[in-house]
């Protein structure tokens, strides 16, 4: 600390009305409203900040990270100064500002923080005509839960002013302590930069057998990886667990650059988008794929030949073969959770193993809830996201570990292991199409028309002819879910029907309002 304090000024402003978060605290816009409208990310952070109450907050530890996407510095930088002018006492920041999502969660747990804020827009695309994305996670190191979420909207429509330090200035390219003397206070705010993989490849070291995964990465008929970071935050976590931790050849990692823009792409693991991947692995070089989405916290699988494990699949497998994970042979397994639209093949998997499944809306807060009451050990969505309750979110890398351990374990091919998941459980079928860009007067028409066709109690029985098969509708539902720790209710999440008869609906609707492409239909 050199020189005079750091002042401290308040800055009137008026509020957005468009600052509601999406479930989990998190606001995601276009980058362009962000960095161009005046005061848009400080009303944001100002009225995540205010949601803390102000006697936990004064003093208390936060944890900041990004994907690295456009504005992530700027935005860094903000978020520092208002820290600092609303009493937060440390931040612990990774370097150059890079933490992925599961690293935050996992650093949260550990330091006991009061929460962290993350900059990202997740699977969406970078760059100045891109995506930018706020997102608050509360102190167990999940996504903020909805009463948090409501608070901080109510705070952001009545905000008139906000509180920074405009000459604060960190270094974040510096690992250790920079400290700051600031005016009016009695204590020097702290910021520490921190290694970004270093206290989360701790915690995976006492999840895994790193030496079973090393043996098969490097041993006699080593298995060939492929793994695509995508240009996203995951690039140097690829680089130290699988490379340098556990012995996979520097070639098997692609994309480990994380770039502003995502080198153009979209980082979305899928088989849209993770088309580099997909096209290596069709080759037949290698025996195992994976690629991360943005921040971390999703992935996909693929097997030799290109052959693709569905997101649902590979839960009800990972869930099937808990037994290869240290973890779970001590921790044991106490239920599973999934969300509404991710097919029922982990509830197979459940009953063979007598063990719970909770069905809930999409969104990882709700497992939170479920993890940290003791009922549930592994989770997953079929948008590509799965964990544990090691952490309080969904956790890329840990589910590619999972994979290389069952693999060092059952001595099996991907395809393999996947087939014979099917001839035990049988195999489920999952299918989403997706509406982007839809007029909201569309949307409510197919909405309104789906609700009505599925609470009609004469729609049950009815059959439905496909080519030699005909299929019966057993069951319709507009899910509603009732959390089984606190008893909140949430309703209208979804409307569930067969595919068959919510496909033919759907194509009625497409006639009436001449809309034709991609649908969501689960």
């Amino acid at each position: 600390m050199e020189g005079s304090p750091i002042p401290v000024l308040t800055v009137p402003t008026v509020p957005y009305e468009d600052q509601r978060p999406a479930g989990g605290g998190g606001l995601r816009r276009p980058t362009g409203l962000f960095e161009g409208q005046r005061n848009y990310l400080p009303n944001f952070i100002q009225s995540v900040l205010s949601s803390i109450d102000l006697r936990d907050r004064q003093g208390c530890t936060m944890v900041v990270g990004s994907d690295g996407r456009y504005f992530s510095r700027t935005a860094t930088e903000i978020v520092v100064q208002m820290a600092a002018a609303n009493g937060i006492g440390r931040l612990i920041i990774g370097q150059n500002g890079i933490l992925s999502t599961p690293a935050v969660s996992c650093i949260i747990r550990k330091i006991k923080a009061a929460g962290g804020i993350i900059l990202t827009a997740s699977h969406c695309p970078g760059g100045p005509a891109g995506e930018f994305g706020v997102k608050f996670n509360v102190a167990n190191g999940g996504p903020a839960p909805d009463v948090v979420s409501d608070k901080i909207y109510q705070i952001s429509k009545t905000i008139e002013e906000y509180a920074i330090c405009p000459d604060l200035r960190i270094d974040l390219s510096r690992l250790g302590r920079q400290e700051f003397d600031l005016e009016n206070k009695f204590k020097p705010f702290r910021v520490e930069i921190v290694d970004p993989v270093d206290i989360y490849l701790n915690l995976l070291r006492t999840i895994f057998d790193f030496n079973a995964i090393k043996s098969l990465l490097t041993g006699p008929g080593q298995l060939k990886i492929r793994v695509d970071a995508m240009h996203g935050v995951m690039g140097p976590y690829v680089r130290k667990v699988l490379c340098d931790e556990l012995g996979a050849p520097a070639n098997s990692a692609i994309n480990c650059v994380p770039l502003e823009d995502f080198g153009g792409q979209h980082p979305d693991p899928n088989l849209t988008y993770a088309t580099t991947l997909l096209e290596a692995m069709k080759g037949g070089e290698y025996g195992f794929g994976a690629a991360f989405d943005a921040d971390g916290d999703r992935y996909m699988i693929l097997g030799q030949n290109g052959f693709f494990v569905s997101p649902s699949d590979s839960l009800a497998i990972i869930a099937a073969n808990l037994s290869c994970i240290p973890y779970f042979r001590q921790m044991g397994v106490r239920g599973f959770g999934r969300s509404m639209p991710t097919s029922t093949a982990l509830d197979r998997v459940a009953k063979s193993m007598k063990v719970p499944v909770y069905e809930t809306p999409a969104g990882w807060r709700f497992f939170s809830n479920l993890m940290d009451s003791g009922r549930c050990s592994l989770c997953g969505e079929e948008s590509f996201g799965t964990g544990s309750d090691h952490l309080r979110e969904k956790d890329g890398l840990w589910a590619v570990l999972v994979w290389l351990s069952i693999l060092a374990a059952r001595k099996q091919s991907v395809e393999e292991i996947v087939r014979d998941h099917w001839a035990k459980f049988g195999r489920h079928y999952y299918c989403r199409f997706d509406y982007e860009g839809l007029e909201p007067k569309a949307t409510y028409y197919i909405m309104r028309d789906l609700e009505a066709l599925v609470t009609d109690k004469s729609f049950i029985g009815q059959q439905f002819a496909v080519g030699n098969h005909v299929y019966s509708v057993a069951k319709t539902d507009c899910f509603e879910y009732v959390d089984p720790v606190d008893g909140t209710v949430t309703k209208k999440q979804a409307v569930l029907s067969p595919l068959i008869a919510i496909a033919l609906k759907i194509s009625q609707i497409h006639e009436r309002t001449g809309r034709r492409g991609p649908t969501v239909i689960t």
